[in-house]
């Protein structure tokens, strides 16, 4: 095969860049308003109740971009990649 020098990009790993720079964003957000980013993610990711999630730097815009099962889906996928030795994935 010759190399083109194209570079294809998957889907999945784009979606999973996004989901990622989103929980990121959020995070910060909940972290610089004072709040306990993991307690209100969970409340957020259980109930589906944006309000727990600040408006500070657009974050509650920036979470309800992504489906709740896509958050849970990330956040195991990345657990297992590192309490399993990178043996995790899709």
């Amino acid at each position: 095969m010759v190399d083109s020098g194209t570079i294809f990009f998957s889907k999945v790993n784009e979606r999973e860049r996004l989901i990622r720079g989103i929980l990121n964003d959020v995070y910060n957000a909940l972290s610089e308003k004072g709040y306990n980013p993991i307690s209100q993610l969970t409340g957020y990711v259980m109930s589906g109740d944006p309000t727990y999630i600040t408006n500070h730097n657009g974050a509650r815009s920036k979470i309800t971009r992504i489906e709740r099962d896509e958050i849970v889906e990330e956040l195991f996928n990345v657990y297992i990649k590192s309490t399993a030795g990178g043996k995790g994935g899709n």
